[in-house]
């Protein structure tokens, strides 16, 4: 970081996963670093997002559980109860731990952290709360925020970051969308004893995931009783006597307690100051960068969920630590190829590398191994519940293209299989590879014939 005469020499606005990285490590480097957040330290993921969420996966899960555990031998001598309040209780004291954790991390790293929105005047200068501080280098990684679109009685609807403070569990819950939010917290919902409607415009959710995977899955939220309306374009809402009326386009209606938007994302990019600084942005809002995460203007840079990549927090601390390296001297673009991700829906979904329809694309000659099974767990849960995996290879070189799969633990058995994939490995030496058995994941290492349909 170079000296000079400004307050600091890195100014993040934004204290996520991104920005908190860049900062402290900025900082562990020896440049002057402050932060701006004016909501809560840890951004989406660990306040509205990736940590609340898992941990209502989790307390989903033991509705299966206590079911299956008769098949197992267990007797419950009384049937279960559920408190929404006591989940939401318990899941707020680990959040304020982990907003506890941040802020000891930019505290021990010498990061200025400035509680209030920031704005920028000019490259150098942003105005945050009642001050007016100066900064050699700008980043923005202020994340991105819920759509919601704009149909008439859109306010009656709640979006994600709203479900985390509802004061009780909605009997019944319409759920509106198709992508990963939408099918997590129909699984959540559903677990934990909601009547759950999906309703997607589409013809199948999860759009861009491969095509196996979105069926496997559709397959079994019905299987769990979950309404899925696919090809269902919602019109508008209507408050009605004890809830809300859903009016599809095509004239069909449904009325539920609760109606969730989980109809995407948006960059969180709108008043900072950037268009009056010649900032480029995209049609979506989205902050456009150069492979080094560096804006059209020079100075100011921006990761995580306000650029248009991957919208995913290991993608924006990755790209946080390659550009705390860029600042340093040492050019580096961030890697986004064969980044690996799960969806926490019931059952879960873990992905990595090319969809089959993406391989086939670029690709003559693509091979497909799939294998469907019923886990072992549910031998004796007698749970009518499958896992499908999934490999496209290569036929010329043999090189594994994607790994997919739906199942129990998909996103912890993904996970090494990404390391695979960007070591380059072939179908060859997924072959020569011992499984471990008993397990879902050795399936991977023996299925041996390509099928043919």
């Amino acid at each position: 970081m170079s000296e000079n005469s400004f307050d600091f020499d890195l100014f993040v606005i934004g204290a996520g996963s991104g920005g908190v990285r860049a900062a402290r490590m900025a900082a562990a480097r020896g440049a002057r670093v402050a932060v701006a957040e004016c909501a809560r330290l840890g951004g989406t993921c660990v306040n509205v997002g990736c940590v609340p969420k898992k941990l209502m996966v989790y307390a989903s899960h033991f509705a299966d559980a206590f079911a299956d555990s008769a098949g197992f031998g267990w007797t419950v001598s009384e049937r279960p109860s559920f408190s929404w309040p006591d989940l939401i209780a318990a899941k707020d004291r680990e959040i304020e731990r982990l907003n506890g954790v941040y802020r000891r991390l930019l505290d021990t790293s010498g990061v200025v952290i400035i509680e209030s929105r920031a704005r920028l005047v000019d490259r150098h200068t942003i105005t945050v709360g009642e001050q007016r501080v100066t900064t050699d280098r700008v980043l923005v990684a202020t994340g991105g925020r819920p759509f919601v679109p704009d149909v008439p009685g859109a306010e009656l609807g709640v979006v994600s970051d709203d479900i985390f403070a509802l004061p009780d569990l909605p009997p019944r819950i319409a759920i509106i969308g198709g992508g990963y939010i939408a099918v997590e917290f129909a699984g959540i919902f559903s677990g934990l004893g909601s009547h759950v409607s999906l309703v997607y415009r589409g013809p199948l959710f999860l759009r861009g995931f491969d095509d196996d995977v979105r069926a496997t899955l559709a397959g079994e939220m019905v299987k769990r009783g979950i309404d899925l309306r696919f090809n269902t374009d919602v019109d508008r809402l209507e408050a009605v006597d004890g809830g809300i009326r859903v009016i599809s386009r095509d004239g069909s209606e449904l009325e539920a307690d609760l109606v969730l938007w989980a109809t995407g994302r948006v960059p969180s990019s709108a008043g900072l100051g950037l268009e009056v600084l010649g900032v480029e942005l995209g049609a979506g809002g989205e902050i456009v960068v150069d492979e080094y995460s560096q804006t059209t203007v020079p100075g100011i840079y921006a990761v995580g969920d306000c650029t248009d990549r991957i919208a995913l927090t290991p993608v924006a601390i990755a790209e946080a630590m390659a550009l705390v390296e860029t600042l340093d001297g040492r050019p580096t673009a961030p890697d986004h190829d064969k980044v690996p991700s799960a969806i926490f829906s019931q059952p879960p979904i873990g992905t990595v590398g090319l969809t089959e329809a993406e391989a086939r694309r670029g690709c003559r000659n693509v091979l497909v191994y799939r294998s469907s099974f019923r886990p072992m767990q549910h031998a004796l849960s007698g749970r009518d519940e499958h896992t499908m995996m999934k490999l496209v290879v290569d036929g010329d070189t043999g090189e594994v293209l994607g790994v997919h799969m739906v199942g129990p633990d998909a996103g912890e058995i993904i996970q090494g299989f990404a390391v695979a994939l960007k070591c380059g490995a072939t179908k060859a030496q997924l072959d020569a590879t011992i499984g471990i058995h008993p397990t879902a994941a050795e399936e991977f290492v023996t299925m041996r014939e390509p099928v043919t349909d």
